[in-house]
């Protein structure tokens, strides 16, 4: 009925492949969301099972599936809410090395993880692999998000962060307020079905800020690195 995405994109959908890194906070109310909205194909990667703590923010989980693997219990939720979806699992962490092959068939990667390292080695293999980025991250009551489109004179996530970024910025060592992970999340989410359509215009090239306390949005632009390791050399 949403005349900028029509059966057209409701196709699109339906074949699209997206990888989805992080069944936590983040990554529940994306993986959530894009199995309603008809993705084809989601692949879902987390080596974490699920834990009490979790549960305050990551709907996705529910008590009975405590220290069940994460991307199992988010599998059994996947599939209650749309059976038609494939949902393949890595329940494992994903390496640098493995990473690019891990691309192959891949329309879109979400950047769900909650560390650096791993965020990362996610953007480099997409600059690589020329696969859009969409990236969200949030801790205490603050959150972002930005898309990052892989193509050559964009910018990457590294240029976001050139040193490497905090050594410990984890919703576990420092808290997060529920309800933003499920803000940022559906952010993330609807700018991989914007993308994946064609619908609007994604976050390429911007990022979004929240600050959830006096409830203040912000948007700054990125420019390109040109001393970034991952996308100078393009």
């Amino acid at each position: 009925m949403l005349p900028s995405i029509g059966i057209e994109g409701q196709e699109r959908l339906l074949g699209a492949r997206v990888l989805i890194v992080g069944m936590g906070g983040l990554g529940a109310p994306v993986a959530m969301y894009l199995a309603a909205a008809g993705v084809g194909h989601l692949v879902i990667a987390d080596f974490d099972r699920v834990d009490l703590s979790n549960l305050q923010r990551q709907i996705i989980h529910s008590t009975e599936r405590i220290g069940m693997p994460k991307v199992e219990s988010a599998r059994q939720t996947l599939r209650a809410l749309n059976p038609e979806v494939s949902v393949e699992v890595i329940d494992q962490p994903l390496e640098s090395a493995n990473l690019i092959d891990r691309l192959s068939g891949t329309d879109l990667v979400v950047d769900a993880s909650d560390n650096f390292p791993t965020r990362f080695a996610i953007n480099a293999a997409c600059r690589r692999a020329r696969v859009p980025l969409v990236s969200g991250a949030a801790i205490r009551f603050e959150g972002q998000v930005a898309v990052f489109s892989g193509q050559p004179g964009s910018p990457c996530y590294q240029c976001l962060y050139p040193s490497g970024g905090a050594v410990d910025e984890t919703c576990t060592a420092n808290g997060v307020l529920a309800p933003l992970v499920g803000i940022i999340g559906s952010i993330q989410a609807t700018e991989a079905i914007k993308i994946l359509t064609g619908a609007g215009e994604p976050l390429v090239g911007r990022l979004l800020l929240l600050d959830a306390l006096p409830m203040e949005w912000r948007a700054v632009r990125l420019r390109p690195d040109p001393a970034c390791p991952v996308c100078s050399a393009d």
